[in-house]
């Protein structure tokens, strides 16, 4: 009768802790050692990165969200581009190289805009599905912040504030 309970609060007790780690785990996640092709051609390797923040966000243009998202992303890359932050747009493999790179001229994007045509970069950032996804990477590379879903600017800045002073 004791060995039940004992192995039921253990179970409970592994069951919790797993719960804990996992909301925890981007927090201290490392991200890939990976390079992206931007649609202008540049080869840009996040190993090269290391020492700034970066912001990868993976996003669509039939994704409305997304769209909406892009003016907030100018706004951060001319706040804080000066300071060392970098941002990198990857584009869902489903979405239409054409339509990226017109979007991109479109919107006049001034960070690099990447295709991940074989959903590469989605499967190597922890099998990214849903658009918009930001990530926050620190200057060691370890994700800080992930948001699914159009991130909260205000949020987002002080995030930011804080890995430029760190």
């Amino acid at each position: 009768m004791k060995t039940g309970i004992w192995a039921k609060r253990s179970v409970a007790l592994i069951l919790i802790l797993l719960a804990v780690w996992l909301t925890r785990l981007d927090r201290y996640s490392f991200t890939p050692d990976t390079s992206f092709t931007t649609i202008s051609g540049e080869t840009i390797t996040l190993k090269a990165l290391q020492g700034k923040p970066v912001l990868v966000t993976f996003w669509a243009t039939s994704c409305g969200n997304c769209i909406k998202e892009i003016p907030d992303l100018v706004a951060l890359y001319r706040q804080f581009h000066p300071m060392g932050l970098e941002i990198i747009a990857i584009a869902m493999a489903y979405d239409p190289p054409n339509r990226v790179v017109a979007m991109a001229n479109e919107q006049q994007l001034p960070y690099p805009v990447v295709l991940d045509l074989s959903s590469g970069h989605a499967k190597a950032f922890g099998n990214i599905w849903g658009t918009p996804t930001t990530l926050l990477l620190d200057p060691k590379g370890i994700v800080a912040k992930r948001k699914v879903g159009r991130f909260d600017l205000a949020d987002m800045q002080v995030s930011i504030q804080q890995l430029l002073k760190g």
